[in-house]
């Protein structure tokens, strides 16, 4: 990430990029050597030992260890030495099992599937269709988040149970309708299929906007316009959300409960 974030300030900078993932242990790092010595470049390295600045020495390559500034500022700010343990960030911790257990249920409960078990979730996504809620969902999940997600059809009314959840917080999803008609007719597209179809035309798709957006206000749901937004973006903005409901309350002088 921190190599594209760099590259996007160059204009169409013509590199090759090598990727070497999960790097646990000596002899995985000498395939590595092997093949930097092949392909000779710029090492960006986020390992905790110093054995790749070594190797990139030997080979008079340059290297940059990206975490090198941060683990710094973090022993001063902390009052605390690094512990330098490979592998730590990928620790098959409880927050790595909450990650997955909140994708399996993710993909369990996408697209209004399993609405009996929503009220386990952390967040529902509600929306018509076509307006990001399974990447969205996904994304989420991978932060740890049980997502359901579920998209409003004008003519098929979405189970009661959508309007009496009390765990999760439901979020509406809304878009313009020229965004929605133009991904829509990409994903015909995509399959083959003509684009002349009440799917794609102008009118009914407002309609269904209208519809849902009403469904919103009805109900008093949060919602995101994710129109001008990335999947990052939306699920950024949908995470505010979520902090904010979970927030602590204190009385106030007047008995008024307000938020700390």
């Amino acid at each position: 990430m921190i190599a594209n974030a760099s590259l996007a300030q160059f204009e169409s900078p013509a590199v090759t990029r090598y990727f070497w993932p999960m790097v646990r242990s000596r002899q995985h790092l000498d395939r590595i050597v092997t093949d930097l010595a092949e392909n000779p470049g710029l090492v960006l390295y986020t390992l905790v030992n110093p054995e790749p600045r070594e190797h990139c020495r030997h080979l008079g390559l340059p290297a940059v260890a990206v975490l090198d500034q941060v683990t710094a500022a973090l022993e001063s700010q902390l009052g605390q030495e690094v512990v330098g343990r490979p592998g730590r960030q990928h620790a098959m911790d409880a927050d790595y099992f909450k990650r997955v257990d909140a994708i399996q249920y993710t993909i369990a409960h996408d697209d209004g599937v399993g609405w009996e078990d929503w009220e386990q979730a952390d967040i529902v996504l509600a929306g018509v269709s076509r307006s990001s809620k399974t990447p969205t969902s996904i994304y989420l999940a991978n932060r740890g988040y049980k997502v359901a997600n579920i998209p409003l059809v004008v003519e098929s009314p979405p189970p009661p149970a959508l309007f009496g959840l009390r765990n999760p917080i439901v979020i509406g999803i809304t878009t313009a309708p020229e965004r929605m008609v133009q991904i829509r007719r990409n994903r015909l597209l995509s399959l083959n299929e003509g684009t002349q179809t009440s799917y794609v035309d102008n009118d009914k798709v407002k309609g269904e906007l209208q519809f849902a957006r009403r469904m919103f206000a009805d109900n008093g749901w949060p919602v995101i316009d994710v129109t001008r937004r990335s999947i990052e973006e939306s699920a950024a903005a949908i995470i505010r959300l979520v902090n904010d409901r979970r927030k602590p309350v204190k009385q106030a002088d007047d008995g008024a409960a307000k938020p700390i």
